[in-house]
């Protein structure tokens, strides 16, 4: 094989563009698309943080500009961005467009979790982590959607989690959001698929991030002492062999978006996916068991 047939058979690089950059899964999918050889648009709030990753992402005096992947700055735009800003988000988009040219994976990852019982969450609280974990969302899809139309190609990973398909006391809030990402998304693969773009659900389990501890906590009341004080009593006490690593959640990511007939719904960590599983068995089961009230509404 000659070297121009080479490099017409070789994959073209990817251009990512990844939100909650610096952090847990986001973080680690940001590493491994660079070190594959892909380009990334790494955004993320704190400018800091971003700065860092930019550092990490270089291999310490590995880096062969004359190698087929090329050094990693070359092929890192890190914008700092805040997705609850539509604008700033539109800004993010149009610089990746004037450094890469094009937009191949979306991953909307940016987002944080509200633990507390339902009525504990403040309004302030409930509206800000929907602002972020269901209006930062949307304001990527509206900012590279049209990019991804225009190509007729692309793929969008839509955060979600194991709360995405079930929920326990104390997680009430966090699994609204997520919930509604799920079911905007159920409408939209199907909206976009004609268009030529992908759209993946991604629902690890418990992961090994800095998500627990970045988590906003409602004040606590006493009736729920005995349910939501339970639960995060006993996720602090899970051992470490219960959590998924990171990098691990973003090898399973990546192999959704090479292969040619990505899932809808992306399970990451067997104890999520049999969480999810007996959550979709409860309501098959309630619906089996209402079919008789359900019909009789019927004429």
């Amino acid at each position: 094989m000659n070297e121009t047939t080479a490099q017409q058979t070789q994959p073209r690089p990817r251009v990512w563009l990844i939100t909650g950059a610096t952090s847990g899964i986001g973080r680690e999918l940001t590493l491994q698309a660079l070190a594959n050889g892909d380009a990334v648009a790494a955004i993320a709030r704190d400018a800091s943080s971003l700065a860092e990753l930019a550092e990490l992402a270089e291999p310490h005096g590995a880096a062969d500009p004359h190698s087929p992947h090329g050094p990693h700055h070359d092929r890192l735009l890190a914008v700092p961005t805040d997705v609850r800003d539509e604008q700033a988000v539109q800004q993010a988009v149009q610089r990746t467009l004037e450094r890469f040219g094009r937009i191949d994976v979306v991953a909307n990852n940016a987002g944080y979790g509200l633990f507390g019982a339902v009525e504990e969450a403040s309004d302030a609280q409930a509206r800000a982590v929907f602002d972020t974990n269901v209006f930062g969302v949307l304001n990527v899809l509206r900012a590279t959607l049209p990019v991804l139309r225009a190509q007729r190609s692309g793929h969008v990973l839509q955060g979600s989690s194991v709360y995405g398909q079930s929920a326990h006391p104390g997680v009430g809030l966090l699994a609204a959001t997520k919930y509604a990402v799920e079911g905007l998304s159920d409408a939209l693969v199907a909206e976009v698929a004609p268009l030529g773009i992908k759209v993946t659900l991604v629902q690890p389990g418990m992961a090994a991030t800095p998500f627990l501890s970045h988590l906003d906590v409602a004040a606590g009341l006493g009736d729920y002492d005995g349910t939501v004080r339970e639960v995060q009593k006993g996720i602090g006490e899970l051992p470490p062999s219960a959590f998924s690593s990171a990098a691990r959640i973003a090898e399973g990511i990546r192999s959704a978006v090479d292969s040619p007939n990505p899932p809808l719904r992306l399970a990451l960590g067997s104890s999520g996916a049999s969480v999810m599983r007996a959550a979709l068995e409860a309501r098959l089961a309630e619906l089996d068991h209402g079919q008789q009230v359900a019909d009789a509404v019927d004429g």
